[in-house]
């Protein structure tokens, strides 16, 4: 199963549905690319809360004035099935810089414009504009 996707999609779903918040399954993975998410703006904060031997995660959403989700496209790059893996010298602009590409590092989850300042290279999860 992939977890990721299965993260992109709760979250795609609630802010069509218009959601103040979601609750899923936590990982190390899943609190990484929220943490992008949330410094780059597209959601409000995120908890990450312990019940019993699992740990929840809780995204709280964010919506422009006009009522609409903050974010528009959510979409899976990297699969279980084609794994997508980029240098640092090709990282892709999302929307002409509008958007951001999540990249998994060796120094661990970053947004595009800190990996391209770093120099790191990596499988690239998500793009999100």
């Amino acid at each position: 199963m992939d977890v990721i996707g299965d993260f992109l999609t709760r979250i795609r779903n609630a802010g069509k549905a218009e959601h103040e918040k979601v609750d899923l399954p936590s990982s190390k993975v899943k609190v990484g690319i929220a943490e992008i998410l949330k410094q780059y703006g597209y959601i409000k904060d995120f908890r990450v809360v312990k019940v019993g031997v699992r740990s929840m995660m809780r995204v709280y959403l964010r919506y422009l004035d006009n009522g609409t989700h903050a974010i528009e496209q959510i979409r899976r790059v990297s699969t279980p099935g084609l794994r997508r893996y980029i240098h640092a010298d090709k990282i892709p602009q999302v929307r002409s810089g509008y958007g951001i590409s999540i990249l998994s590092t060796n120094k661990g989850i970053v947004g595009n414009k800190e990996a391209a300042e770093k120099k790191l290279g990596g499988e690239i999860l998500c793009q999100v504009w």
